[in-house]
């Protein structure tokens, strides 16, 4: 829940940088305020989605887990065959 309220004020004090940046003419700190804008953004989106895989996997373990077997599986044999 913080991490969201976090991201929502990143987010708002990169417009606003980016807003100023514009006005001013300041063609850094314009891109520096975009930059900062769009990190909250994906930081804000990367944060629903765990949200949302948490929700998802309390809710119905069973797929969760067939789903990871499967991941490791694979990982191992990558590794596996790239030591030989």
């Amino acid at each position: 829940m913080f991490d969201k309220i976090k991201d929502k004020a990143e987010e708002t004090a990169g417009l606003g940088q980016e807003g100023l940046g514009k006005a001013t003419g300041d063609r850094a700190l314009h891109l520096e305020g975009k930059i900062r804008k769009h990190a909250a953004q994906a930081s804000y989106s990367v944060n629903d989605c765990i949200d949302t895989i948490k929700e998802k996997t309390a809710n119905d373990p069973i797929p969760a887990l067939l789903i990871a077997s499967g991941v490791g599986f694979l990982l191992a044999k990558i590794l596996r065959s790239g030591r030989r």
